[in-house]
């Protein structure tokens, strides 16, 4: 559905180091980066970019597709060494649907960053 979504952060580093090291498990990559911020892409069709900002941001919640749930659990042990906070351990969510299987880490500027697999067990 989206290009691309942009967002700023308040510390440009840190916030670089979390989403890589958190989003790798999914395949999510430095794609380009300049004096402007930083994209990253999983698939060079869609991206998530970054841009230091002197303002406090505004909280997101984003949430990532995972091709299956080990990449789940996979985000959620890399998100936490990266320094995020747990908001949700790996599992099923059935009050979203049957087989909504998702993990929430709470990111540096206190974004709520979801990764979901839509498939079923392996």
């Amino acid at each position: 559905m989206f290009d691309h979504v942009v967002f700023g952060v308040s510390d440009y580093a840190a916030s670089k180091a979390f989403f890589l090291k958190a989003l790798e498990p999914i395949g999510l990559a430095i794609v380009a980066e300049g004096p402007f911020g930083i994209e990253l892409s999983s698939d060079g069709k869609s991206s998530l970019c970054l841009f230091p900002t002197k303002e406090k941001p505004a909280h997101l919640h984003l949430a990532f597709v995972a091709a299956n749930r080990q990449q789940v659990e996979a985000f959620h042990r890399a998100a936490l060494q990266a320094g995020g906070q747990d908001n949700g351990a790996p599992g099923l969510r059935p009050n979203y649907s049957g087989k909504y299987y998702a993990a929430f880490v709470i990111g540096p500027d206190g974004h709520n960053i979801e990764v979901v697999c839509h498939e079923p067990e392996d």
